[in-house]
């Protein structure tokens, strides 16, 4: 027997129950993001290693351990984007943009990560990620989260979500506070775990993001990075703050927040839910400033987010918001005998012509009728029509209502009407 043929570890096939969600997503994505006067921008899933270098850090995570590289057949180094917002940057820069004022992009498509998989984080994901460039001011911070805000309404999950923020104040400031850090935890370095050892002097802003409790116990006492971090960058921090308030939305202020990428600076936030157990965060983001002068474009301010789209369905399966099943099929097109099945198609050409919205199978199995009825039923369709010799000598078609279990005969032009006013109400 041959071996069985598998995905790869952490690569998922996706079918029709997460896709009906992840279309109604789609749908409300487009609508809210629109609304805000965003354009859609679609990326390269391969980029130069060297940008994610450049941009991210050498000693993140994801540089050390989670990226797919390679060499291709010229020798380049390319990578498959672990995000979004590098390739994002890139292009802009690439394709001259900058001159322009405001922009506003979002793209949605496949990351990948060499991570351990478990629920909520996969080595192909999938995000949503908005980008804005040229806005300095703390009204387009506010503006994204009131964005990310509405998201949630639409979709029937606020009230499982909380919001939390921090600044993280500029690079000189995470210097600064980085010595005194690492000064800290150098005198409790007997209490930390192997995986925050292996940080400490590499990257030890991640020791602050520990799931370890007792590593967040020891951290209680740890310096805080508000007490390093400049004047600007605290007054924009409260101001902020005091607008999310203003606004009504509940947030939490969390100190230890510090997102997993270099290129971060001041205002990061995160929306988390206790629905997801530890993969809780849905909803990341925060400013860049520096990045894209670092990777070769004009000094330009800039603020983006990343929606992990398996994350969003897990809460929202979680909750049992979109339960409402939706027809695989709408019209269930049935011809008994093979001479008839011609007749079954050029219906369905017709209904296909005058209502292309609308899902028309035809039944080519070689079940009984009892059973096409039956798949009909379960496919939710909300009419079967039947084409035998007897519907062909009277030239007319048997209409079954699937909800109702009424019958009868329509001619063509009838047929045509009847679709009309069932599905166009």
């Amino acid at each position: 027997m041959n071996k069985k043929i598998n995905s790869i570890r952490g690569m998922h096939d996706y079918f029709s129950e997460d896709l009906d969600i992840w279309h109604k997503l789609e749908k409300v994505f487009k609508q809210v993001l629109n609304s805000y006067s965003y354009e859609e921008i679609r990326l390269p899933i391969l980029e130069r290693t060297e940008i994610f270098q450049r941009a991210i850090g050498d000693v993140t995570d994801i540089i050390e351990k989670e990226m797919y590289s390679f060499h291709d057949k010229k020798g380049n180094n390319l990578t498959l984007r672990p995000e979004g917002t590098v390739g994002c940057v890139r292009a802009i820069i690439q394709n001259n943009l900058l001159c322009k004022k405001k922009l506003k992009f979002w793209y949605l498509g496949p990351m990948f990560r060499y991570e351990r998989p478990q629920k909520g984080r996969y080595r192909q994901f999938y995000q949503l990620g908005a980008e804005v460039f040229g806005l300095n001011t703390t009204d387009i911070d506010l503006e994204i989260i009131l964005l990310t805000n509405r998201l949630w309404k639409i979709l029937g999950i606020n009230f499982h979500l909380i919001l939390e923020v921090n600044s993280i104040g500029s690079q000189l400031d995470r210097i600064k506070y980085q010595k005194e850090l690492v000064l800290f935890l150098e005198k409790n370095k007997s209490f930390l775990d192997e995986e925050s050892k292996q940080r400490l002097y590499s990257n030890p802003f991640r020791i602050l993001d520990s799931k370890n409790l007792n590593i967040q116990h020891i951290l209680n006492k740890a310096p805080l990075l508000s007490n390093y971090i400049n004047k600007k960058s605290l007054n924009q921090f409260n101001n902020l703050c005091h607008m999310i308030n203003l606004y009504g939305i509940k947030y939490k202020y969390n100190p230890n927040l510090i997102r997993g990428l270099d290129y971060y600076n001041d205002t990061v936030f995160e929306w988390k839910t206790d629905r997801l157990g530890s993969q809780n965060t849905i909803c990341a983001g925060g400013r860049y400033n520096s990045l894209v002068e670092e990777l070769g474009g004009i000094k330009t301010s800039a603020i983006g987010f990343a929606i992990g789209i398996e994350r969003l369905i897990l809460l929202i399966k979680s909750l049992n918001i979109f339960s409402i099943k939706i027809a695989r099929i709408n019209i269930y097109i049935i011809f008994i005998g093979e001479e008839n099945k011609i007749h079954a198609i050029n219906l369905s050409e017709e209904i296909r012509d005058r209502y292309p919205e609308l899902k028309t199978f035809v039944s080519f199995s070689n079940l009984s009728l009892s059973k096409k009825i039956k798949h009909a039923v379960e496919s939710l369709s909300r009419i079967a029509i039947l084409i035998g010799a007897n519907e062909i000598k009277k030239k007319c078609y048997l209409i079954k209502e699937l909800e109702t279990k009424k019958e009868f005969y329509l001619f063509k032009s009838e047929l045509m009407l009847k679709i009309n006013n069932i599905f166009r109400r």
